[in-house]
């Protein structure tokens, strides 16, 4: 028989050897949870072993991936898809006398309640609220008593604190019955601050909270980050009306003319954009500064005002008053509907009240497009 050779095998196990002791990265702590077709998030920081299991001990500090995910969503982009899996996981050190927090699956919202925890021990309790935040998810039932029961129930939070105690933020006390909670799972409900940056001195001031911390603000910047989310939605519908804008303004003596659609085209295009930017950033920004309080007349009034600069900027390639009356009907009922649209996304409007707006503008709304399409036709003759 052949004499096997080993010197492959010396070879191998001493580069072996070599790639070991040139190796300076150190051992990954939660490398042994990782399981195959299973992705680790990147805001998990370690693992504890606890009486009810391994609970994910979460990162306070958002990473670059965070940051640029919170940029996508604040512009509309999948945010219906932004979500983390709901359940248990633990800030810091947390132990049996920790509190425990309670918070909706839309990721932007867990986001904005971890990166204001550092230096705190706590427990968070994500509920299933199919991605969205903890208010709207309130109002549409998702944040629920059942909801919050049936979770304290699956993580077994009886094993995990002492204290029988849960906090609830403030927004979401429309949608759970802290007497329910109590009766069904035994655990206490305590309403915390409205936002996330009250807690640390929530929680120092022994649960209490101050007046500042049950005041609902809507202040510039709170108005300014919702306006990439209202231009967003309207993109689609935009790209539509451009096409129809484009047809339309083709529509003249010789019945339709490709170049007519050209040249008239594009002015009609840019009153198109003035009222989107009227009524989905201008309006929203200065809100309080604009007088009415419906917002469909709020965004006339802005849509009216910078419209009619912009018309008489580009007058000279506008035929006649019935073009310039067509372009800023137009203009300002894009704007008009666009404030109104708006009012879903404030602090202080009522269903009741929203619907009464849309059913006495809506119409208004509808009779002025027909009017200025009919006027911006006229206008070619």
């Amino acid at each position: 028989m052949d004499k096997i050779s080993t010197s492959g095998v010396n070879i191998m196990s001493s580069m072996d050897e070599i790639a070991l002791s040139c190796s300076n990265e150190p051992s990954n702590p939660i490398a042994d949870y990782e399981k195959p077709g299973y992705k680790l998030c990147s805001y998990v920081d370690r693992f504890m072993k606890t009486n009810a299991g391994v609970i994910p001990i979460i990162k306070t500090k958002l990473g670059k991936d965070d940051l640029f995910s919170t940029f996508y969503v604040r512009c509309g982009i999948s945010r219906h898809k932004y979500t983390v899996a709901p359940g248990l996981y633990g800030i810091g050190n947390p132990d049996k006398n920790s509190e425990v927090l309670i918070t909706a699956n839309f990721k932007l919202t867990f986001d904005h309640l971890r990166k204001e925890l550092a230096d705190i021990n706590a427990w968070i309790l994500v509920l299933d609220t199919k991605g969205i935040n903890v208010w709207c998810a309130a109002g549409k039932g998702t944040f629920s008593t059942l909801e919050l029961v049936n979770r304290i129930k699956a993580c077994k939070l009886e094993k995990i604190v002492d204290h029988k105690r849960v906090i609830v933020p403030q927004l979401g006390a429309t949608g759970v019955s802290a007497g329910d909670v109590k009766k069904l799972s035994g655990f206490r409900v305590v309403y915390g601050p409205i936002r996330a940056n009250d807690i640390p001195a929530f929680l120092k001031n022994k649960r209490r909270a101050d007046k500042n911390m049950r005041q609902v603000t809507f202040n510039l910047y709170e108005r300014f980050i919702l306006t990439p989310v209202e231009i967003q939605i309207v993109l689609k519908p935009a790209l539509i009306a451009a096409l129809v804008l484009f047809i339309v303004s083709g529509f003249g003596p010789g019945i339709f003319s490709f170049s007519g659609a050209l040249e008239r085209g594009w002015i009609s295009f840019f009153a198109l954009i003035t009222g989107i930017v009227s009524g989905g950033f201008v309006t929203p920004v200065l809100l309080p500064f604009i007088p009415s309080r419906q917002f469909a007349l709020k965004g006339i009034i802005a849509g009216s005002v910078l419209s009619i600069p912009i018309l008489i900027l580009f007058s000279n390639a506008i035929k006649g008053v019935s073009g310039f009356a067509a372009l800023f009907l137009f203009s300002v009922t894009i704007s008009s509907y666009l404030a109104m649209n708006f009012t879903g996304a404030t602090p202080f409007t009522s269903p009741s009240g929203v619907e009464k707006e849309m059913k006495r503008y809506i119409p208004v709304q509808l009779v002025c497009l027909v009017i200025s399409s009919g006027l911006w036709i006229y206008s070619a003759f």
